[in-house]
């Protein structure tokens, strides 16, 4: 597995990645179609530092972010437990004191790998806020003093 900045060449394999997730999660409300995926993906691309993991297969997943705002951290069904996220994660660590996100509350898988990960849950909303109007839940990471 490799990590390299995402290029629009790989929307539709990063797009099909984002909206597999929608689709396979029931508790999430389907609002897009894969154009709109798409068209989605290719603006975080323009807008922001996004990291494609890749291995033979094409993009096994990829995390979007600014600065210190993870905006996206999605990876494919079969490479899920494989450590790709955690790669992803590692690397924008690398890059910056700080990082913050927003996750759903009911995504408890997500949760609890941001846990493991060093990242602290801290402010609930109600979900009025968000597109999909879920409850939700800003996690930070901050570099422990005199760390690298």
């Amino acid at each position: 597995m490799r990590l390299r900045p995402a290029r629009r060449r790989d929307v539709p394999r990063l797009a099909g990645i984002l909206g597999g997730w929608v689709q396979e999660t029931v508790w999430m409300p389907k609002l897009h179609d894969a154009e709109e995926d798409r068209a989605h993906v290719a603006m975080l691309i323009d807008r922001f530092e996004v990291t494609a993991a890749r291995d033979w297969r094409g993009a096994q997943g990829f995390l979007a972010r600014d600065g210190g705002w993870v905006h996206s951290l999605y990876v494919a069904p079969r490479a899920r437990g494989q450590g790709v996220g955690a790669r992803l994660l590692e690397a924008a660590k690398a890059r910056t004191g700080r990082l913050e996100l927003w996750c759903f509350q009911a995504n408890l898988d997500a949760r609890r790998f941001y846990a493991r990960h060093g990242f602290a849950e801290v402010e609930f909303t109600d979900g009025a806020e968000n597109d999909e109007k879920l409850p939700d839940v800003r996690l930070v990471w901050e570099r422990p003093e005199g760390g690298r």
